[in-house]
């Protein structure tokens, strides 16, 4: 998948994650979501920081002292906390449009993390948010590629879930791994990958 097409589907998850929040109720915000310790608010406290400048986000790295998992947590947490679930929603909005990306890391990560935290939001509060099957493909062979190499947020471990099997999309032509096949849409593949294997059988 092209560049353009990438952050043509980034913007328009996040497009659609804007509109689910806006039509959350209060109690909403405060119920726990697929990303394990996270709050729904907490997890759109960290789309929004989507474009945290490199300067700012060195800033946090030292104040996290040095880990990354601890940084991604604590700057979440924190603007969630502090902010007004308005003042989120349109931190977010403002990231469509904008094509930045953290140091060391592809075009790819901005649609993963908007693809799996929008499920993370979606799911458990019982709203529809399906993602396109090929920008899911796109995501699923970059998350394949990490191995367990993953930020706490996408909690790669229960990938063990997935081992000695062969996983297939039966929505896109997408494969990965070796043995009985375990055959789901793409987005529940994606979700296994991350650590969410929701509605998939044992």
């Amino acid at each position: 998948m092209d560049t353009d097409t990438l952050w043509k589907h980034t913007d328009q998850r996040r497009h659609e994650i804007v509109t689910l929040l806006r039509d959350l109720r209060p109690e909403e915000w405060d119920r726990p979501s697929l990303c394990e310790g996270w709050t729904v608010r907490d997890v759109a406290a960290h789309l929004s920081l989507a474009e945290t400048a490199a300067g700012r986000a060195a800033i946090e790295i030292v104040r996290a002292r040095g880990s990354l998992n601890r940084m991604i947590h604590d700057t979440a947490v924190r603007r969630a906390a502090t902010w007004s679930d308005s003042a989120v929603i349109d931190a977010v909005e403002a990231t469509i449009g904008t094509h930045r990306h953290a140091i060391g890391v592809t075009d790819q990560e901005p649609l993963l993390d908007a693809l799996v935290h929008g499920a993370d939001i979606a799911v458990p509060l019982g709203r529809a948010l399906p993602m396109a099957p090929d920008a899911a493909a796109v995501a699923a062979t970059r998350v394949w590629s990490f191995g367990r190499r993953m930020s706490s947020a996408f909690r790669a471990q229960p990938r063990s879930f997935a081992d000695g099997r062969r996983l297939v999309a039966t929505d896109v032509d997408w494969s990965a791994g070796q043995g009985p096949d375990l055959r789901a849409p793409i987005e529940q593949i994606l979700l296994l990958l991350t650590g969410r294997p929701v509605g998939l059988p044992a």
